[in-house]
């Protein structure tokens, strides 16, 4: 029987992707957090906002894309699976964490950008209003 490990999570960057390249055939990885966010009324019927902070690789040509075009505050859309990895620290503690491999990044539009464009829209129909 086949496991199911998939992962779909909608949040903002964190910060900027670090672009990392590996070994000697230029291996290409793209590491980013995103902040995932979830509200829901407790038990009191108090509103709560839950946030988690995941970390998100991605690898190869997804990698350079996402380390083109994404940028920190920008709201993603990550498709991927779970991956675990182990190690011992400096002191002999074993150690773990879960990381997504992202598969898919669907970058959403940024609000910046879309509130440059209303702006110059303004811009243009107070020129036309204004022609000489």
């Amino acid at each position: 029987m086949n496991n199911l490990n998939s992962v779909l999570l909608e949040g903002n960057l964190v910060k900027d992707p670090e672009q990392i390249e590996l070994g000697e055939h230029s291996n290409e990885m793209s590491r980013f957090p995103i902040a995932v966010n979830r509200y829901f009324r407790n038990a009191k019927s108090e509103a709560v906002e839950e946030v988690m902070f995941i970390n998100i690789q991605a690898w190869g040509s997804l990698a350079k894309s996402c380390g083109t075009y994404l940028h920190k505050g920008q709201g993603v859309r990550v498709v991927g699976r779970l991956k675990q990895e182990r190690w011992s620290d400096k002191d002999g503690g074993k150690r773990e964490r879960i990381i997504v491999i992202a598969e898919h990044v669907e970058f959403k539009k940024d609000p910046a950008i879309k509130q440059k464009n209303a702006v110059q829209q303004e811009l243009e129909e107070l020129d036309e209003e204004i022609a000489f």
